[in-house]
């Protein structure tokens, strides 16, 4: 007898989302979609607004990721208002944006595996979901919950002291930022009183990437396992190749390492990339276009970032790629699960560049701001925590934005994700009757590996119900749990 299986709302992830898994006659899953439920609708938002409201605004899509809509938006303004792209920027400009940036991925990673990814680690994907949580965390390894709040608290100081506001700052600004660091702001976050300053940061980014390897050589089989599969990879590199979250050029490589897409220029990404609108969900599904839908989707974010660049550009995280690297021969790694292995060591190498701007004399600058010819149309593209982020905004004569187009990252993972879930459902649920809360949570450890923000929305702290349906082809409910 036919069965229709709902998970609603996927939990420990920002937004909200369901997942529908179709399974047949012989109790094999025939079908799995993870549907986004949410409509935010913000490129018409912003529509009529005069373009500098833009970095302030869109950035309310996220409590979480702000920073990246918000620099995003300002990175593409800044080829609207005459100061080029990328290194246009004065060094002071430059540089306190890339600290504001290292300073959000840094806070949003550390809460994404120490809040919502650790418990699965330390009780199990089976474990007792009483305890599968921070709370339980704080109970079994208090130390490693402790560091997590302060890596965050951390994170949260330096965009405070570049943004203004830890949520929702103003510091970015077309053709540049509205302060720079003082040297106040800059002692306090490089040498303040432990744990609160720049080198205890880097050492327990270390330490938590122990944790992670620790983990991993322990359960290899299970984590090199779950949810695996070939893709293709894009991101964004440093022109020399080099992994960099402000500023490059797009690269994609597929299964084997070849080069899909080849360093091109971003202001042109509508040339490579197209997005496809499905019936059952409100996000799209881009691909590159010269390959086509079934070929030309992709992956983004961590383990995305690590597969197409060359090499990180500070010691102690390039020491951790080349371990990353050579666990695949060099080849790009597809396992799922490493996208936590890959994240840790972007925190690793965010911690050594927020000591390193930390201590550049740049920042204590005043020539803030850059202006030159102005243009009609600008795109902003950074790396943000979850991947490739863009923003495509037109102006008219009035400065007013006419069109405005967001591939959000966790866009770009949609299709990723909607496989990963279809994998995992028929690993753990094929043959099986009678539904199982570790195979609910299994469900949901393969879309959390992506850290999806799925409406790029805040996170919800609380109890968030998940209910799972089983009913026949004549809608008559044969089973529900609900947790």
């Amino acid at each position: 007898m036919s069965k229709k299986i709902t998970i609603e709302p996927v939990t420990r992830v920002e937004g909200h989302g369901k997942v529908t898994i179709q399974i047949d006659d012989f109790g094999n899953v025939t079908d799995s979609r993870l549907h986004i439920v949410e409509f935010r609708g913000f490129e018409r938002f912003v529509q009529g607004r005069p373009y500098w409201e833009a970095p302030v605004l869109v950035q309310r899509l996220c409590g979480i990721c702000p920073v990246s809509h918000h620099i995003a938006a300002a990175k593409a303004l800044d080829v609207i208002v005459g100061a080029g792209t990328g290194h246009g920027l004065t060094a002071v400009g430059e540089k306190m944006r890339r600290l504001m940036h290292y300073g959000q991925f840094f806070q949003s990673h550390v809460l994404h595996f120490f809040h919502l990814s650790s418990p699965d680690f330390l009780f199990g994907i089976d474990g007792d979901p009483a305890l599968r949580n921070i709370i339980g965390v704080i109970q079994e390894n208090r130390d490693l919950a402790v560091q997590g709040v302060m890596m965050r608290k951390y994170g949260q100081e330096v965009i405070f002291h570049t943004a203004g506001k830890k949520i929702h700052g103003t510091g970015a600004i077309p053709g540049g930022i509205n302060k720079n660091l003082s040297l106040e702001e800059k002692e306090i976050l490089l040498n303040g009183a432990d744990p609160m300053n720049a080198d205890k940061m880097v050492e327990w980014s270390l330490g938590a990437l122990e944790f992670f390897k620790g983990y991993h050589a322990h359960n290899k089989d299970m984590v090199d396992t779950f949810a695996a599969y070939p893709s293709n990879h894009l991101s964004m590199v440093r022109e020399d190749g080099a992994f960099d979250i402000y500023h490059g050029v797009l690269r994609a490589v597929d299964n084997d390492g070849k080069r899909i897409l080849d360093d091109v220029d971003y202001q042109d990404y509508d040339k490579y990339i197209e997005e496809e609108v499905r019936s059952w969900s409100y996000m799209k599904f881009p691909y590159l276009k010269h390959l086509g839908k079934e070929k030309g989707w992709y992956r983004v974010g961590p383990l995305s970032r690590l597969n197409t660049c060359d090499f990180i550009p500070t010691p102690l995280a390039q020491k951790e790629f080349e371990l990353f690297k050579a666990y695949t021969n060099g080849k790009p790694n597809g396992m799922t699960l490493h996208y936590h292995w890959a994240r840790l060591i972007e925190v690793l190498h965010s911690a050594e560049m927020i000591r390193e701007l930390l201590n550049d004399s740049d920042l204590q600058n005043d020539d803030l701001v850059v202006t030159g010819e102005k243009c009609k149309k600008g795109v902003g593209v950074i790396e943000a925590p979850r991947g490739t982020l863009f923003h495509h905004y037109e102006v008219d004569d009035d400065d007013r934005i006419t069109l405005a187009n967001l591939i959000v990252s966790t866009t770009n993972n949609n299709q990723p994700m909607n496989t990963a879930v279809n994998l995992t459902a028929k690993a753990f649920m094929n043959g099986k009757a009678e539904i199982t809360e570790p195979m609910m949570n299994a469900v949901e450890v393969a879309i959390r590996a992506y850290d999806p923000c799925l409406s790029c929305a805040t996170h919800a702290l609380g109890q968030m119900p998940l209910e799972m349906t089983i009913v026949n082809k004549n809608n008559v409910i044969l089973d529900r749990k609900t947790k």
